[in-house]
């Protein structure tokens, strides 16, 4: 194991704070928290605290995701039922470029497509339906569709396809993976492909045809879509990669996250251990023989966030850096040992 040294941190203020995500943009990385703070960070001067903080008026914040890393737009979402989106590049008075929604459910997913100028939002299950809410940000006072059909729990994983910006993936604690085109009109026609992983914790992209997932009971599995995306032509399939409980595979107690490398060269999979202080970055890539973890060049982070679960990370392979995020309110820099 390759191990990385803390050399810088920051702790947010509070005995309770969680800090939920970091997700970098062109001007830092972005961090929200259980005070229901967004805060724009400088990566070289961390332990300065947040460049800017901003507030957010959900009631509670439960979705980000970055709508525009070369312009520092990012999009919130909470239990009011509201999608914000922020100007990371302004003053915090006037960052919130936009507010939509509203007179929802609680919304616990979020996708953003900047090619179509498109955010997609998913509910929690409320009035006998979860539903699926897509507005255009140069017309947003109306949402341009709704699918209330394909999931019957909550939503709780959006993203859009990589290369086709009008497929949108989605997962529910229903079990279902579900990859719709959001321009075919009946929402029946609309479902291209179909896997039922369990209940969905995390999902994305690996390539244009092949997903990953990770169920709430830690699970991961690795899908195709080879075969489906033609309209009208639902496909469901078996995983290809069945890695089961990861816990038992890899050692750890819990898979924090995803993060797949830039270029299509895989992913990196975080996963941690809270009674060893212990959290790890193991590569997910594609070889001869088909998909698989990279055991023999594992990333670990001794002492991580102490017992405490890391709730998301990120890294810079130039800078050679990586961040993580966690339940004991602190956002830490790790790098390589002298």
């Amino acid at each position: 194991m390759y191990r990385l040294v803390n050399a810088d941190g920051f702790k947010y203020p509070g005995q309770e704070t969680y800090v939920l995500d970091i997700l970098p943009v062109a001007t830092g990385f972005a961090a929200t928290a259980s005070d229901q703070t967004l805060s724009l960070f400088d990566p070289s001067r961390l332990s300065q605290g947040p460049v800017k903080k901003i507030t957010t008026n959900h009631g509670n914040l439960t979705a980000t995701k970055v709508y525009s890393a070369a312009d520092s737009v990012i999009c919130t979402a909470g239990e009011n039922g509201t999608v914000s989106v922020w100007d990371l590049r302004l003053d915090p008075s006037s960052a919130r470029a936009l507010q939509i929604g509203g007179n929802l459910p609680s919304l616990l997913a979020l996708a953003c497509s900047n090619d179509t100028h498109s955010v997609a939002a998913g509910t929690e299950f409320a009035n006998h339906q979860a539903s699926i809410i897509i507005w255009d940000l140069r017309s947003p006072s109306t949402s341009k569709a709704q699918y209330n059909e394909g999931h019957s729990d909550d939503i709780t994983e959006l993203t859009y396809h990589p290369t086709l910006p009008t497929h949108l993936l989605s997962g529910s604690t229903d079990g279902l993976l579900n990859l719709t085109s959001t321009v075919i009109p009946d929402e029946d026609e609309a479902v291209l492909a179909t896997f039922n992983h369990g209940s969905v914790h995390r999902a994305g992209f690996l390539t244009p045809t092949e997903l990953y997932a990770a169920s709430h009971d830690e699970k991961f599995a690795l899908y195709d879509l080879t075969g489906s995306g033609e309209e009208g032509n639902t496909t469901t399939g078996a995983a290809t990669l069945d890695l089961g409980d990861v816990r038992a595979a890899l050692g750890c107690q819990y898979l924090a996250s995803v993060v797949p490398k830039v270029g299509g060269a895989g992913a990196v999979v975080g996963v941690g251990a809270q009674d060893q202080e212990m959290f790890q970055l193991i590569h997910l890539a594609k070889g001869a023989d088909g998909w698989g973890l990279d055991r023999e060049s594992v990333v670990g982070l001794p002492g991580a966030h102490g017992s405490e679960l890391v709730r998301s990370f990120c890294f810079y392979d130039e800078q050679q850096v990586v961040f993580t995020a966690g339940e004991d309110g602190c956002v830490k820099a790790w790098r390589p040992g002298s």
